[in-house]
């Protein structure tokens, strides 16, 4: 057996989330930017998990770019078939689902990743979110004339919402690898104690 098929070694607290969330899937949300695919990836290959990109699977079964959903759809529509997505998705167990950004904020797909999965917020703050998203021009909801302030008034709407994820980490920027590593530590720390870690704003 060479070094590329050796199975993955976990580390300690890898294998003590595995056996406590028994199979239960991990939902990432947070903003536009926050690093939520990329986290995800290293996470779910930390884990030994499949890693899925909501967005991704949106675009598959539309069979459009997001942005032309918007454009063509609008976001209620959007929203609708997210919800639909979402849930599809979470009846698969062991993976690591990356969610767009207004995901959480849906009434309807909160209430799906809340039945059936333990959710992390990853929360960014303004500067480094803008940086990563003036790089790319596929975010329908800051095609406004100014994005800048579209994004403030985004942060200030939604991050209440996010808050009720069941744990909250900080991004910053540091190799993902250490994010995902972080996130095994509190995700380990809430499923021993769910009460003492929840959110105040629960």
């Amino acid at each position: 057996m060479n070094r590329a098929d050796a199975p993955p070694k976990f580390t300690k607290a890898a294998q003590k989330l595995l056996a406590l969330l028994e199979g239960r899937p991990i939902v990432l949300v947070g903003m536009m930017g926050a690093g939520k695919t990329s986290v995800g990836r290293r996470l779910a290959t930390q884990l030994g998990r499949g890693f899925i990109d909501s967005d991704h699977e949106i675009e598959a079964a539309a069979g459009m770019s997001i942005p032309d959903f918007f454009s063509r759809h609008g976001e209620a529509a959007f929203r609708a078939g997210e919800a639909k997505v979402v849930e599809r998705l979470l009846k698969d167990d062991n993976i690591v689902l990356a969610t767009g950004g207004g995901a959480f904020v849906d009434p309807k797909t909160r209430a799906i990743i809340e039945k059936n999965a333990v959710s992390v917020w990853i929360k960014a703050d303004f500067d480094l979110l803008f940086a990563r998203v003036s790089r790319r021009a596929n975010r329908p909801l800051l095609q406004t004339p100014n994005p800048e302030q579209t994004l403030k008034d985004l942060i200030e709407e939604r991050y209440p919402t996010y808050a009720l994820a069941d744990v909250t980490i900080i991004s910053k920027d540091v190799p993902q690898d250490i994010v995902a590593a972080e996130i095994i530590k509190v995700l380990l720390a809430f499923m021993v104690s769910p009460k003492s870690q929840a959110p105040d704003t629960k």
